[in-house]
């Protein structure tokens, strides 16, 4: 097999922070709270600078590099595995001891705080561990182990938090947390991802108020428009940091500043908080990644790159003004929502033509900034993202297809007073349990297809612990809760988990051993580093093909997947210079089969070092 960087320095190395010294915070948190709050923006700083420079003697300043090929991480609630014995994040902490100890290099614990609904987005106490996961000792203690990914649930908070108390006394701080609005007030521009109303009658000691609330009537939204939220949130930010986060997840972005008469999704101010959060840790912890959760569609997610704020990284020509661009300062990552629809229409339709179309559109990444791949989460699979990128009859066929496999679709509000769909709820595995054509024998061939597809992607992975288990569709957890998006929360008890991974034909242990495996071949391949380049090959329709590379030295990727039922050929004039070798058969050299013809759901991993 070809040497790798370990051997013959054939690899990119990891990724540096950015590092800002004061003056640079400085300035740009300067420039960012100029933008939120005009005149009152010095005074702001002078708070924010003083609790900024309060918190950091409490924290590690030393830079550590962005990502590598080694960086995947698993995304799991803290109670998503129970042994009845010891407290969750300590079972949770023990499984991956004891299966997975080097697989994974960070963890995503889904909110782990006292909360009221929503599985843990409804927050009542931000500083705090509920009592039935355990402790700020177990977190820590997960975090001394791999890196941490927290959710700072920014938008909204639970109306049990004592903020909320105290907007209902008319006392401070919440009293002034929250967006009051006039029942009356044209809302109909604004963007909503839920059905329900928008403003939620509460009782007061001043009478009825309406308060805004984008997800539910118990997820009261915040009011940005007053800086003593942002400076809460910038300090529970840092908390989190203190504690061992090393990924802050902001949840639910897009919607965080308000204002009458505009769609109330991605506006500037929205995008300037960002950009100061970063700017926080670029000072305070530099390493420490931002990313942002927005499931919209693609060129919108985009955005929180600084993709259409940016325009361009460097000068075209030598003399060009340095004014003339600027460098990336918002998200250094951003979940991937265009991939887990888009990989469910093309390994049920066989055909790829859309995947290889989008995926060939995508535009140069700045440094420092990657996407995160994942193709299952906590949510349910997002459609908002084939916005432009399906024609609507195929929607309607994948969405049928879903219902057929046991799924559901859950709607959102539009301007014009109708409902269209918003997501797919259903567990990944038993999204792919057959084709257009109905279930078939090819669900676990499908599945781990769609894995090695995502694994192979430009960005770093995120695999959700019930796909690294098969997990099936939890019908009795919908009826349970009541709430649609149960389908893919199951909760495992250990004894029953251990028994179906240790035996032998189950789909869970092929799953798990399988993924597995890609995974440590993927931590060690050199060529899939964030910032290694990606090419699309032009192939079949049953076909996808990229070449990640080459690297400094030559080594260059291809990963090429069969995502048909049916045989296919390989028609890639790179498979004929040269040798390759397979990095999922171990790197043994590639000995063509039967003249190129790829069996169904057959993944490669070629690679080779040119001279």
């Amino acid at each position: 097999m070809p040497p790798t960087p370990a051997h013959a320095g054939h690899g990119l190395p990891p990724t540096p922070a950015t590092v800002l010294d004061e003056a640079a915070f400085t300035a740009r948190a300067q420039a960012r709270l100029e933008e939120l709050y005009g005149p009152r923006a010095s005074e702001v700083l002078r708070r924010l600078t003083t609790l900024v420079m309060h918190q950091r003697g409490a924290i590690d300043a030393t830079p550590r590099p962005l990502w590598s090929e080694r960086d995947q991480w698993l995304i799991t609630y803290g109670d998503s595995l129970l042994d009845g014995r010891r407290p969750p994040l300590e079972a949770l902490d023990a499984f991956l001891d004891e299966r997975l100890p080097e697989t994974f290099s960070g963890v995503h614990i889904l909110p782990f705080f006292p909360w009221s609904s929503d599985d843990g987005f409804a927050v009542i106490h931000y500083r705090e561990v509920d009592p039935a996961l355990g402790d700020w000792s177990h977190v820590r203690r997960l975090a001394d182990k791999r890196d941490l990914m927290a959710d700072l649930v920014i938008n909204h908070v639970s109306r049990e938090s004592l903020w909320f108390v105290d907007y209902l006394a008319g006392s401070l701080p919440g009293r002034d947390y929250f967006i009051e609005m006039d029942p009356d007030t044209d809302l109909s521009e604004v963007t909503r991802p839920r059905s329900s109303p928008l403003l939620v009658p509460v009782s007061t000691r001043r009478g009825t108020r309406h308060l805004w609330a984008t997800f539910s009537e118990d997820q009261i939204d915040l009011n940005f428009a007053n800086p003593d939220v942002l400076l809460e949130f910038v300090g529970i930010l840092l908390y989190y940091v203190q504690q061992g986060a090393r990924m802050i997840r902001l949840d639910a972005i897009a919607y965080l500043w308000k204002e009458v008469g505009t769609s109330c999704i991605h506006l500037p101010q929205t995008h300037a908080v960002v950009r100061l959060l970063r700017a926080v840790l670029d000072f305070v912890a530099p390493g420490t990644l931002l990313i942002t959760e927005t499931n919209v569609p693609h060129r919108e997610n985009m955005s929180y790159l600084g993709l259409d704020r940016l325009g361009k990284t460097e000068p075209d020509n030598p003399g060009e003004s340095s004014a003339e661009y600027t460098a990336p300062d918002e998200a250094h990552l951003i979940y991937q929502f265009t991939l887990p629809p888009l990989l469910v229409h093309t390994l049920t339709s066989g055909d790829a033509t859309a995947l290889r179309t989008w995926a060939a559109q995508l535009p140069p990444l700045p440094a420092g900034c990657s996407y995160f791949n994942f193709t299952a989460s906590h949510d349910g699979i997002g459609v908002r993202a084939l916005e432009g990128l399906l024609p609507e009859h195929e929607l309607e066929v994948l969405l049928e297809l879903m219902h057929r496999f046991g799924g559901y679709v859950s709607m959102k509000a539009n301007p014009d007073g109708n409902d269209s769909p918003y997501e797919i709820n259903i567990s990944y595995f038993d999204a792919l349990k057959g084709t257009r054509r109905g279930p078939d024998a090819w669900q676990v061939e499908r599945f781990l297809c769609s894995q090695n597809l995502a694994l192979a992607l430009q960005g770093i992975p995120g695999i959700y612990l019930h796909s690294l288990t098969a997990t099936l569709n939890d019908h009795e957890g919908v009826e349970r809760s009541g709430r649609l998006r149960s389908i893919n929360r199951r909760r495992w008890h250990k004894q029953e988990l251990d028994e179906l991974l240790d035996s032998r034909s189950t789909p869970t242990r092929e799953a798990f051993l399988s993924l597995k495996r890609r995974l440590a071949l993927r931590a060690g391949e050199p060529c899939f580093h964030p910032e290694a380049a990606q090419r699309v090959l032009d192939t079949a329709p049953g076909v996808f093909a990229i070449q990640r590379g080459p690297l400094p030295g030559g080594r260059r990727l291809l990963a090429i997947h069969n995502i048909s039922s049916e045989r296919q050929p390989l028609e890639l004039p790179e498979l004929d210079q040269g040798e390759w070798y397979d990095v999922l058969a171990d790197g043994a050299l590639w000995q063509p089969e039967e003249r190129y013809q790829l069996r169904p759901y057959r993944s490669l991993w070629l690679v080779q070092t040119l001279p």
